[in-house]
Formats: structure tokens, sequence, C-alpha cells
């Protein structure tokens, strides 16, 4: 199948080195580039699906690249800044960025964004049946994809969830119909949640039934054992109770 040609303008070579590996990583076709003079050069030989546009590029502004590139074609773009102001960020939509990512961000985060924004644009891949794939395991009416870490509505959209909340439903996966106790939950997600209390894990549980149970008030899948911690149920032993 053919990898999404994904662009990379930063002027930092540590940065467009981490992002080459982790779009290498992700299945996608990475080219990385300095400046908006090698976008520019780049752009007559390689068709790219998207390009990552660094806002603060070394005596230049991002935002005239995405302007020019809005201004001459169709191309998806996703902003990177280090800033955390919320004007770069309105600034950034506004001349056409598709979306917007403060430094440091999630990998898996960027991940996911950047698949939505290429499925928007008609450029994204559909995922592989479950009979096609043993990586794909069903949640109700709901996908996982654990090869490339997505969660998937029954129309194919993407479901967000953050790093600790895919590491969570993971960790579950590979334990289901099993008691697992907070403690063992606080560990398995480890340096995430170093600076909270166990009651992060009641948060995250939370979290993560809003997103996979059709009721999350009254679980099928995410189960409390009062006293012991937590169970992921599967669909088969769900649907025999």
């Amino acid at each position: 199948m053919k990898r999404s040609k994904i662009g990379i303008v930063d002027d930092e070579v540590g940065m467009r080195d981490a992002l080459f590996a982790l779009l290498s990583e992700n299945e996608f076709d990475p080219v990385a580039m300095a400046s908006s003079a090698d976008f520019a050069v780049v752009r007559k030989s390689v068709d790219l699906d998207l390009v990552l546009i660094d806002l603060q590029l070394r005596g230049e502004s991002g935002l005239e690249l995405a302007m020019d590139i809005r201004r001459t074609g169709d191309l998806p773009i996703v902003m990177l800044t280090g800033r955390g102001d919320e004007t770069d960020k309105i600034v950034g939509l506004e001349v056409g960025a598709d979306d917007y990512m403060l430094k440091p961000f999630n990998p898996r985060e960027l991940i996911a964004r950047i698949r939505a924004v290429l499925r928007r644009y008609g450029k994204g891949e559909s995922l592989i049946p479950a009979q096609e794939n043993g990586d794909q395991v069903a949640v109700g009416h709901l996908r996982v994809d654990r090869e490339n870490k997505i969660l998937s509505a029954p129309n194919g959209d993407e479901i967000s969830l953050t790093n600790a909340e895919y590491r969570l439903l993971d960790f579950f996966l590979d334990r289901p119909n099993e008691v697992i106790s907070r403690v063992e939950l606080l560990a398995e997600i480890g340096s995430d949640l170093t600076r909270y209390m166990d009651r992060t894990i009641d948060v995250l549980i939370l979290r993560l039934r809003r997103k996979i149970e059709e009721n999350p008030s009254k679980p099928i899948h995410l189960q409390t054992r009062r006293g012991q911690g937590y169970i992921f149920v599967t669909d088969d032993e769900a649907a025999s109770l």
C-alpha cells in the first residue's frame, strides 16, 4: 500500500530527525526540509500529501510559508510551535492551517491528528477489516487497531485517545476478564502519572468509559469490582451476562 508522503519543515535538526523517525515508524514516507526555500525545491519534484511546518523558522515565518502554500494549492498543513500564545494558534488556522500542535507534543496525538487531516482530504487509509488483521480487536460497536494504536467508531471515524488512555486500554486488552487492582494500573501507566495520586486512575477510567461504552454510567466492558479494582469484560463474556 502506498505510504502518504509527509513534508517536515523545521530548522531544528533534532526535531526534524525525531519527526522523521516518528513518521517512518508509523508507516508514513517523510521528507525533511529546513526552510521554505528547501520546500520550494522539494515541491517541484515530490507530490506531498501533507506538510508539518514549524511556526518559528530561522530568519523567516512558518505562517508566511503556510500562506504561500494555501495561495497556490490545497496541500494539508499542520503547524507546530513551541509558543503557548493562543493568538498564534488562531492566526495559524486563519491563514489556512488544518491543525495546530504545541511542542512538546504527544507523539501518538500528532500521528492521530495527521491521519485525521489526511482523511478529511480523502487521503487517509481505510482500516483493514478485522478478519484480515489479527491486530484488530472489537470492543462492542467500536474497533481497536492495536498495530496503529487507533480506536475507531462504526463509521470509521477515529476516536481520539490520550497517551495514558490508550495505554490503559491496551493493558486491559492484554488481560481480558481479569480483575486488576488500582496499584497495578498505576504501575503500568508509570511515569506518565508520577505527579498524581492513585485517584488519577479513577479519572482515566471514567474518561475511557465515556469513549468506549454506550452508557458510561452502566459500563458493559470496563467494570468496577468494589474493593478489588477493575475488570475489562470481553464481548463474549458480556454477551453471556
